[in-house]
């Protein structure tokens, strides 16, 4: 990685780092505090969401038909997704202690707390649980698959991604044959003690 490249990146961390303390520090504008994994509302504000609450009558008089022929398509991908969740979780269980590679922490990457939001009814909860669990999966796969391609075969392709994995950057240069065969072992070391 060149130094410009490694600067750039810093810049980059750093920035995200200020945008989730940003963000973090809007909570309680928003009525509402995080305290590790509790959630605090105000009152008035809970209060306030139950009046926003769509019933299931009106709710459900609302749903346009093709959202409702494309309900079982949509929540039928819930069985891939079970089966990603369990095969890549033993993966990780083996495959990672063999290697010495970190544990990704599931809990980190599959979160439900949007039953806490009392202006949805119990069918939005379901739908927003359910993304939530999906795009869990994904990023919580993805992590273990950033680790796999680190530890196994950290070089950057040829041609540009639309949405690398936090690690790729730092990867070997395509066609940088001495650098992977001089630096593999570099690279498997970071990923042991990231």
């Amino acid at each position: 990685m060149t130094p410009r490249i490694a600067d750039l990146l810093g810049r980059i961390q750093a920035l995200e780092e200020e945008l989730v303390q940003e963000v973090e520090s809007g909570l309680v504008l928003r009525g509402f505090s995080l305290k590790g994994k509790v959630i605090a509302f105000e009152r008035e504000v809970i209060e306030r969401h139950r009046c926003l609450r769509l019933g299931l009558v009106r709710y459900l008089s609302g749903i346009p038909l093709r959202n409702m022929l494309s309900a079982p398509v949509i929540y039928s991908m819930i069985l891939p997704l079970l089966l990603l969740d369990g095969w890549v979780s033993v993966y990780l269980s083996i495959c990672f202690r063999i290697y010495g590679i970190p544990q990704v922490r599931r809990a980190g990457y599959i979160v439900f707390d949007r039953h806490h939001l009392a202006y949805l009814n119990w069918i939005e909860a379901l739908n927003c649980s359910y993304c939530a669990y999906g795009n869990g999966v994904i990023a919580y796969v993805r992590e273990i698959s950033s680790r796999t391609e680190q530890y196994w075969c950290p070089i950057k392709h040829a041609v540009r991604l639309r949405d690398s994995h936090k690690r790729y950057l730092d990867f070997l240069e395509y066609g940088d044959a001495d650098g992977y065969h001089g630096q593999l072992e570099e690279y498997r070391k970071k990923v042991r003690d990231s």
